[in-house]
């Protein structure tokens, strides 16, 4: 058995986003086949308690949107050249002993994340882009204020292709990792409801601010 969220957006209240644990039996392995599998399983588990139209948001997604909308193929804007949302991530960390290592940003993905797993920097000490810090707390503000900057301007799209109650990603294991791309997604849904989408991209310190009250 394996636990894995689904993240649900909350249009009001001090919640952006509702976290619903489901309990589902694993098909392991790294094969897309086994992905695929535990996948349909998640969603399958959402339905029987009501939660009836699911997204998966990665690059294992069988929906073409829900890959768009991975981090993996996400484009962020740095000075002129379009970088990947996740190499730019791992490239604005910064240690105790280095970082940023902004000349990842090029990179693909998965280069990004191996060059950043080789490296010994000592302790994440937060984040630098663009000329500005980041802190560590809240723990996924950054990464999720990063992937809601990256796709503000999507809004008119996702009006038109969203329509689903929640996102899941698969790969996300919560007892071992701290950033969601699904999350990241219903926190956008959240705002782009709420109208607060275009005022978070702008502005870091309102998304935090937002993230602090939960």
């Amino acid at each position: 058995m394996a636990s894995r969220p689904i993240f649900i957006p909350l249009f009001d209240g001090d919640l952006l986003v509702e976290e619903y644990i489901c309990e589902i039996t694993w098909s392991p392995g790294f094969a897309d086949v086994q992905k695929q599998k535990n996948i349909k399983a998640l969603h399958e588990e959402a339905r029987r308690h009501g939660i009836d139209r699911v997204l998966e948001i990665s690059t294992k997604s069988s929906k073409k949107i829900g890959r768009q909308l991975s981090a993996f193929n996400i484009r962020v804007n740095v000075d002129g050249r379009e970088c990947y949302l996740e190499s730019v991530y791992q490239g604005s960390k910064v240690f105790e002993h280095g970082g940023p290592h902004e000349e990842i940003f090029d990179f693909s993905p998965r280069d990004a994340k191996r060059y950043m797993r080789d490296i010994d920097c000592g302790s994440l000490e937060g984040f630098c882009f663009d000329g500005e810090i980041y802190p560590l707390s809240p723990a996924n503000a950054f990464y999720d204020w990063l992937y809601i900057k990256s796709i503000a301007d999507w809004s008119e799209w996702v009006k038109d292709n969203i329509c689903y109650d929640g996102f899941t990603d698969i790969e996300f294991n919560p007892r071992k990792q701290v950033n969601c791309q699904a999350r990241a997604f219903a926190e956008y849904m959240s705002l782009l409801n709420r109208n607060k989408l275009q005022e978070v991209a702008e502005d870091y310190r309102v998304f935090s601010s937002m993230l602090r009250t939960i």
